[in-house]
């Protein structure tokens, strides 16, 4: 089982640890601060052992990554990891902002369905079976979700299951959400956010979440 540092300091960005197997490109590690994707979070940018990693994906409580092929690596090798912190920092605020804002239409459309989300580096989506346009109705979410991160309230991340790796982030007396994403220390870092609307299909909205980077963390 890969431990998985990015849970225990989602802002670390270096780490020296062991490959454990090698399958031709890819490779296993003892521990990784290296997010593969998941939930719809984007996998981070980085190397391992100096190699760029071309592709992340879990298998079961493992994480596999993909490096070019002839990398030489062997297991038992000692080998730096390194993840690309600016796309780390937007996919968590991003993700952060794309939580929040799903939070708020939950509660403020009864019945909603959530059908897809994706959270990239420059933008999020989240896509709901919905038979209304949400368009009329954004201005109040977004002032909602930006009350929400400009309250700056403290985020938890915790398992509630450690054996079958299940996590949640809490805000304190706002609410709890099972999640195994990266997370933010404090709802602030987000920073300011415009939220727009698509109409992917009869019955579907899909709303899109920037950052505005004037006002950036």
């Amino acid at each position: 089982m890969t431990g998985k540092q990015f849970w225990t300091d989602p802002y670390q960005t270096t780490l020296s640890t062991t490959v454990t197997q090698v399958d031709g490109a890819q490779l296993w590690l003892q521990d990784t601060i290296f997010y593969a994707f998941s939930g719809g979070q984007e996998s981070d940018a980085g190397t391992i052992g100096g190699w760029p990693v071309l592709q992340a994906d879990t298998q079961g409580l493992d994480i596999v990554y993909t490096l070019p092929a002839g990398h030489g690596l062997q297991a038992g090798d000692a080998v730096p990891v390194q993840i690309d912190w600016s796309r780390r920092y937007r996919l968590m605020r991003l993700h952060f902002a794309a939580e929040l804002t799903l939070e708020t239409i939950y509660r403020d459309f009864a019945g909603v369905e959530k059908i897809g989300a994706h959270i990239a580096a420059d933008k999020a989506r989240i896509d709901f079976a919905l038979p209304e346009p949400i368009t009329p109705h954004l201005p109040a979410i977004t002032a909602k979700v930006q009350g929400l991160i400009d309250a700056d309230s403290a985020i938890i991340s915790a398992f509630s299951d450690m054996e079958a790796q299940r996590r949640y982030w809490e805000v304190p007396g706002y609410c709890r959400v099972p999640c195994g994403g990266t997370h933010l220390r404090r709802t602030g870092e987000v920073g300011r956010i415009a939220l727009k609307r698509k109409n992917i299909g009869k019955g579907k909205e899909r709303v899109e979440i920037t950052l505005l980077e004037n006002d950036a963390c």
